[in-house]
């Protein structure tokens, strides 16, 4: 295997896990410990990864521990945002029994649903006016109220969850992993994301290219629990994936 062959199948096994160690890599390459070392040694001074004690880890491995306000991520990646949140909005048919989850994406989802005739829970109250406005018949979790991300989070929204099942839902994350699944910074709300998910036969996690292979505090489903609606953007690494939708 030639050398570029090997960095980029290290980078794709980095980036989909989070760190490796030099074992993993070996086993992997089928190569020997004084060539993966190397090859470790180049990429960290070239910058593609950071090297640490017995293998190496992602430049981006940091955990996220707390959520960025919603009037600032609105701004963020606003044209893979509506690209996913017009993809998404097809997919909602006459009769569907929808759950949104709180978030940007899934807010911008809303503007282009077209269906006359479908029925929405949301834990957002962003969420909830826009559904209402539009003319459908709306229910809003209760619960302890999140400013940071205007959500409806904690015990008592995962209470009133147990009661539905959703023919379709769409969510938000902060992260995506292959290892990892989707997470997001505080536990409450991911127990409100997992507790939704739970409850819901067609699962979709909208998520623009930047929330590939990050990792915040709480996962709250596996990766290949949902399908997600991302851009053609996204990292070569999680294009062989079936549960990747590119639009």
């Amino acid at each position: 295997m030639l050398a570029e062959e090997r960095f980029s199948r290290i980078m794709s096994i980095i980036e989909d896990k989070g760190s490796a160690t030099v074992q993993e890599l070996m086993e992997a390459l089928d190569a020997s410990e004084s060539t993966v070392r190397r090859d470790l040694n180049t990429m960290d001074s070239n910058g593609l990864l950071v090297k640490v004690f017995g293998g190496a880890v992602a430049k981006n491995s940091n955990i996220r521990t707390q959520d960025e306000k919603v009037d600032n991520r609105k701004l963020q990646n606003r044209d893979e945002k509506v690209a996913i949140a017009k993809y998404a909005a097809k997919l909602i048919e006459n009769g569907d029994f929808v759950y949104v989850d709180a978030g940007t994406s899934t807010e911008l989802m809303i503007d282009y649903i077209q269906v006359s005739n479908a029925t929405f829970v949301t834990n957002s109250f962003t969420h909830a006016k826009k559904l209402s406005e539009k003319g459908y018949v709306v229910y809003i979790l209760g619960g302890e109220f999140k400013s940071t991300t205007e959500a409806i989070v904690g015990e008592e929204a995962v209470v009133t969850l147990d009661k539905y099942n959703f023919t379709k839902g769409f969510w938000g994350t902060n992260g995506i992993s292959i290892s990892k699944g989707f997470s997001t910074p505080e536990v409450k709300e991911a127990m409100v994301k997992r507790k939704s998910m739970e409850n819901c036969k067609e699962k979709y996690v909208l998520a623009d290219s930047t929330k590939f292979s990050q990792i915040s505090s709480v996962k709250f489903a596996e990766f290949d629990n949902a399908i997600i609606i991302t851009t053609k953007s996204v990292n070569s690494s999680y294009k062989k994936y079936n549960n990747i939708k590119e639009v």
